[in-house]
């Protein structure tokens, strides 16, 4: 457990000097900038270390490894991020633990999530999920919402009981124009951002950047990094 600790130390240490050199050659503030770290196949035992390295915010995308892990963690003081694609039969076990689901982007989702958070009588935070990849009407090949859909989609998280509308979050896209033009891509989601606020403030979450593209995101704008193999490393994966 020492040895893995002193491993998470080091990455840790070393994505926290990539953000504050990302920050500073932005002209930002480093406190402008929230590391998500990524946890998705690694035990509950890497979340206990992080937390105990001053790690606040974590991220899963399955449900299935979620739950067990989050209930293995429920006495620490832990933000939690749903960041994968959610099926709706998924939602009511997601609500029971996620604090911000980051992967929102259909209408029917939103009343999924509304009559759980209602039910579990929770106020959930949402990211609506941007697919730069999309053309009008469709979703992405990663799910998401595109981005002439993101005030509709807004609106109907707006006037939902029990859910919060925190912002936007986009994964690169693999195809289409922005395919590897992160920089460009997260120029863009800040652009979209920025529209939303017009008629929702309090939206000013910008969740983008992961590992590889971390600089890029905070170059760009975003409020939120979501970093999984360059904290945790590659290692044997969980079943």
């Amino acid at each position: 457990m020492t040895d893995r600790k002193d491993q998470l130390a080091a990455n840790l240490a070393r994505v926290e000097e990539r953000i504050a050199a990302a920050c500073a050659a932005a002209g930002r503030e480093r406190e402008e900038v929230t590391l998500v770290v990524v946890t998705k196949t690694y035990p509950a035992s890497d979340v206990r270390i992080l937390h105990g390295l001053g790690v606040r915010h974590v991220a899963e995308n399955r449900d299935q490894d979620a739950a067990p892990k989050a209930e293995a963690c429920a006495d620490l003081s832990l933000t939690w991020h749903f960041v994968g694609q959610l099926q709706t039969n998924k939602v009511r076990s997601v609500v029971g633990y996620a604090d911000v689901v980051q992967s929102v982007d259909r209408v029917r989702l939103v009343t999924a999530l509304s009559a759980a958070a209602v039910r579990n009588g929770r106020e959930l935070g949402c990211l609506l999920q941007v697919a730069l990849d999309a053309g009008s009407g469709e979703r992405g090949d990663r799910g998401g919402v595109a981005p002439d859909g993101v005030g509709e989609l807004a609106a109907a998280v707006e006037a939902a009981p029990g859910l919060r509308l925190d912002g936007l979050m986009t994964v690169a896209p693999l195809s289409g124009v922005y395919a590897g033009r992160q920089r460009e891509a997260f120029d863009r989601l800040v652009e979209i951002s920025s529209r939303l606020r017009g008629n929702h403030p309090a939206a000013n979450m910008v969740s983008a950047g992961m590992s590889g593209d971390l600089e890029d995101a905070v170059a760009a704008g975003a409020t939120h990094v979501r970093v999984g193999t360059a904290v945790l490393g590659d290692r044997p994966r969980l079943g």
